[in-house]
């Protein structure tokens, strides 16, 4: 998986940057990818017993230190986490909606989530598939035409990121535009122009490379298959379906969150860490110092990433989709199924590099996605063998150091919980 390309703008590292790192640090798993009620009292254990199953647990207090350590390290103003288990539910919130003031962090807050947004795609072109108007084995042609080699690229190429299309968020003149006009409405069809300008990374099937442009043509095809917007598409397969009341995908000149939100901040442009998420060293040290401070981002226009990671969440209905997604609450039995158990190496010289699929990556044990887009990051899992569930959400990303905060978070407690 490429780390060349900077997170910031949701660039070819995406979901599978995070699930690699959480997958070599704590899983014994060949796999990667990528993320009820009721509350355990503070200070009691949100998780099964190690002595009945392979997860510890993780209790109120614990949970509270690594988002206030995770928070501290990576400069974050805000940051929220929600772990799920038989035994109930504990939460965390650490610091405030604004840099230099807002409210408490809430889990009511909204947030960008940047590329879970991939999941919500997936899924209804998963959907439509179920519904017989397409099928993954279908070339891209026979849905778009103007896409370059569309006669050799499938459907389920798409979905697991090995069409070989150029990534429209790794070209320069993407990024520059970004710095130079952060509310720019993009028009899907201007993003598709970016990535076909370039030649591809690799034949189609013969590679992994994760791109945004795979999913910007599966929300056009799915507006297409579906005659009405995207937006509406999710509101009325996903959303109403699972009870996702604070979730949401902006019209493409809408820069504002509902209330409550957390405002996002970044470090740097997109043009400087167009190839190294981390800042240069000297820039690391003053953000530090505090003499080099973080950017507002929160009206930057997210019509760029669209149906690549252009939603808006909260934690609690984060974690509600996460186990809709894995439980099998949105496909019939036998396409839950191919869609949980045909993910493939992101690297196919390595069978046991971390592995994506139709939408959804694993990540250690747990099945989700990560999201990433300025200001914000956001990890989401689900272990439906043990009925976990873990949600962390930071309102700045990535790092200065170029990693990513929420899974950082996440890594950690995951290697808590299945120290195996």
């Amino acid at each position: 998986m490429n780390r060349s390309a900077s997170a910031r703008s949701l660039r070819a590292a995406g979901a599978a940057v995070a699930v690699a790192m959480i997958v070599g640090a704590c899983s014994g798993s060949d796999d990667d990818s990528s993320p009820t009620e009721g509350t355990s009292p503070p200070g009691t254990a949100a998780g099964v017993s190690a002595t009945d199953t392979a997860v510890n647990p993780v209790d109120q207090a614990r949970l509270e230190q690594v988002l206030e350590q995770t928070a501290q390290e990576f400069l974050v103003p805000g940051a929220a986490a929600l772990l799920r288990t038989p035994s109930g539910t504990v939460t965390a919130t650490y610091g405030t909606t604004e840099r230099d003031g807002g409210d408490p962090v809430s889990l009511d807050d909204h947030v960008r989530v940047g590329s879970n947004t991939k999941t919500w795609t997936a899924t209804v072109i998963l959907q439509q598939v179920q519904d017989g108007n397409l099928a993954l084995s279908d070339p891209v042609s026979k849905h778009r035409p103007d896409v370059p080699n569309g006669d050799a690229i499938t459907i389920e190429q798409l979905l697991n990121m090995r069409s070989g299309l150029y990534n429209y968020t790794e070209t320069p003149e993407f990024n520059q535009a970004m710095d130079d006009d952060p509310e720019r409405v993009w028009q899907p069809e201007e993003l598709l122009d970016l990535a076909f300008a370039n030649p591809p990374y690799f034949p189609p099937g013969e590679g992994y490379h994760y791109s945004n442009t795979n999913y910007v043509l599966l929300g056009l095809i799915a507006e297409q298959l579906d005659g009405r917007p995207l937006a509406q598409i999710f509101d009325e397969r996903l959303f109403r379906s699972t009870g996702l009341t604070r979730t949401s995908l902006p019209g493409p000149s809408d820069t504002s969150l509902p209330s409550p939100y957390a405002h996002g901040y970044f470090y740097g442009t997109n043009m400087l860490t167009l190839t190294d998420p981390a800042l240069p060293p000297e820039m690391q040290a003053e953000a530090r110092d505090g003499t080099l401070e973080p950017t507002d981002v929160t009206r930057m226009n997210p019509s760029w990433a669209w149906a690549a990671g252009g939603g808006i969440s909260t934690a609690e209905d984060l974690a509600t989709w996460v186990e809709a997604l894995t439980g099998g609450d949105l496909l019939d039995a036998d396409l839950q199924q191919q869609r949980m158990t045909t993910m493939q190496s992101t690297d196919p010289a390595n069978p046991d590099a971390p592995s994506y699929g139709w939408g959804i990556a694993k990540m250690g044990p747990m099945y989700g996605h990560t999201g990433e887009l300025p200001g914000y990051n956001s990890f989401m899992g689900s272990d439906p063998d043990n009925g976990v569930t873990l949600i962390v959400w930071t309102d700045l990303a990535p790092g200065v150091d170029g990693r990513d905060p929420a899974s950082t978070a996440a890594k950690s407690l995951m290697e808590e919980m299945y120290p195996s």
